[in-house]
């Protein structure tokens, strides 16, 4: 499968054998991103390839995650050192409804009135009439 960062300049094929994926909800996750939780698949880092070498952080004693410097697309995590697996996040990947979440990690920092939000109103992008004004009015499609 296939996937990269928002402005494309980093992109990867990624050998997966499974739609299974997880939720991290770590406090180091939630700060990395800047959100409630990470969608992650756990891969081989072996059966990734880079089209451009990511941009690495070091997030921790511990471990380092893979981003894009020019859009700021978070694409990861890994251990720094005695493993052989890394995980890729799901919405880097051209394809990310292939995958299903199986389980939480970190759960102790769960912000649990974010797990079940099925019951708010949804609005479409495509159904908003400013965002569409603007993209247009910037020359481009709504995306």
């Amino acid at each position: 499968m296939t996937g990269g960062c928002a402005c494309g300049r980093i992109r990867f094929e990624a050998a997966i054998d499974s739609d299974e994926a997880y939720l991290c909800h770590c406090r180091m996750c939630q700060r990395a991103s800047g959100s409630v939780s990470l969608a992650m698949v756990g891969i081989d880092q072996a059966d990734v390839r880079w089209s451009h070498e990511p941009d690495w952080y070091e997030s921790s004693a511990i471990a380092q995650r893979p981003y894009c410097a020019k859009c700021g697309t978070s694409l990861g995590f890994r251990y720094t050192t005695d493993t052989d697996r890394m995980d890729l996040t799901v919405a880097a990947f051209d394809n990310p409804p292939y995958f299903r979440p199986t389980s939480h990690f970190g759960a102790e920092s769960i912000h649990e009135a974010w797990l079940d939000t099925s019951g708010l109103p949804r609005t479409r992008s495509d159904g908003y009439q400013k965002l569409v004004e603007r993209w247009r009015a910037a020359g481009e499609e709504p995306r």
